[in-house]
């Protein structure tokens, strides 16, 4: 499954900064419609694609929807900041 949507730069604060994308509503109901064929250890594989910069990662439920961790490689290759509205390109799965 394929999905593309936009959503803001956050961070959540563990050990140490981590920086996500939460999926709006209705992309977070499709993901939740598929993960129990895709998920492990209860997170969800994906692709991902954010500018022109691709990576693999895998997004895990919190605070009801579904965050998209985004790689500080990634942050630095597209200059991205915190607040910033990114578009999303999301494959959910493995290949």
């Amino acid at each position: 499954m394929e999905l593309e949507f936009s959503g803001e730069l956050v961070e959540w604060r563990g050990p140490a900064p981590y920086h996500f994308v939460p999926l709006p509503p209705d992309e977070a109901e499709l993901v939740d419609e598929v993960k129990a064929e895709v998920a492990y250890w209860g997170v969800v594989p994906v692709r991902a694609r954010i500018g022109g910069t691709d990576f693999t990662t895998s997004m895990f439920p919190r605070e009801g929807t579904w965050f998209l961790p985004v790689k500080d490689a990634v942050r630095r290759a597209e200059g991205l900041g915190l607040g910033e509205v990114v578009d999303v390109l999301l494959a959910v799965g493995r290949d």
